[in-house]
């Protein structure tokens, strides 16, 4: 059993890692780059297990719990005690090649590297570490502590017993674990991409507004939250590098980003994490009303 988990990166995916590790009775070490992005994460987690008391999700006392076992630090050699370490940082492969690096080279040559990326190759990233063979991806789709899915990806040194970890990993924090050979996309960003970019090419061409596209879908199709929801909470910026990133690897115009996307990003318009994207959302996160 995992006793001990660490984090590098304590954005929005890695707080849900963070809360969820804790939820599920690991303690969590989380690294960030400074002080004050240790304590903006740790008021974040906070909040968002206020929102779970508010909603009956938890009490107080679960609260009290989660956030005793969760420790911020800016210093990445205090999560040698971990196991298991998880990159968290934004999907750019220079960046957490840095990141990777750096762990590679404090860390114990036992100690598992995890990356979090959503597309990115797992074999590249394993290319800049001693331990190929102890390094594995783990896809957490976001938010986090609500969906009961991680894609486990080898890359082409990643070890049997490595896998066997993460799925272990996975288990104990009370997800379904599906086992991926790396390709670009994985399973899940490769089969929504395409979807969601569609669904920005009817808005752009004027077929149907932003709110009546989820409707068609929720309603229609029976999905939980439309298409351009779903890219609102994911962050438009991040949908786009993804999308960048497919079309570069494979060259199929199906993930060529849709004008629409390009034109919202570089406005700021990124989603949730603005208050606006194809909708417009409230400090919760909660969606308003359609974009003007």
């Amino acid at each position: 059993m995992t006793r001990e988990l660490g984090v590098v990166g304590a954005g929005t995916t890695g707080q849900g890692i963070v809360q969820t590790a804790a939820h599920a009775g690991i303690d969590v070490i989380f690294c960030e780059k400074s002080e004050e992005s240790v304590n903006e994460a740790l008021e974040a987690i906070t909040v968002a297990l206020d929102r779970e008391i508010e909603r009956w999700g938890m009490t107080k006392t679960d609260k009290t719990v989660i956030l005793s076992r969760i420790r911020g630090t800016t210093a990445p050699e205090e999560l040698k005690g971990a196991p298991l370490v998880i990159e968290a940082v934004s999907d750019n492969l220079t960046l957490k090649s840095k990141v990777f690096s750096a762990l590679d080279s404090v860390l114990p040559p036992e100690t598992i590297l995890v990356t979090n990326t959503s597309s990115l190759s797992i074999t590249q990233l394993a290319a800049v570490t001693n331990r190929p063979d102890r390094v594995v991806g783990m896809h957490f789709l976001s938010p986090v502590p609500k969906r009961p899915l991680v894609e486990v990806v080898r890359g082409l040194h990643t070890s049997d017993e490595t896998v066997r970890l993460a799925k272990e990993f996975a288990t104990e924090i009370k997800k379904t674990a599906i086992e991926v050979f790396e390709y670009p996309g994985f399973v899940t960003t490769r089969l929504i991409l395409p979807l969601l970019n569609e669904a920005m090419h009817v808005v752009m061409e004027g077929v149907a507004s932003a709110s009546d596209v989820d409707t068609a879908m929720t309603l229609g199709y029976n999905f939980p939250s439309g298409p351009l929801e779903v890219a609102d909470r994911m962050g438009l910026d991040e949908v786009l590098l993804w999308m960048e990133h497919l079309f570069h690897e494979l060259g199929d115009l199906k993930y060529r980003p849709c004008p629409l996307l390009r034109k919202m990003v570089r406005a700021g318009e990124l989603g949730v994490k603005t208050g606006k994207g194809f909708f417009v959302y409230d400090e919760a996160g909660r969606r308003v009303k359609s974009h003007p």
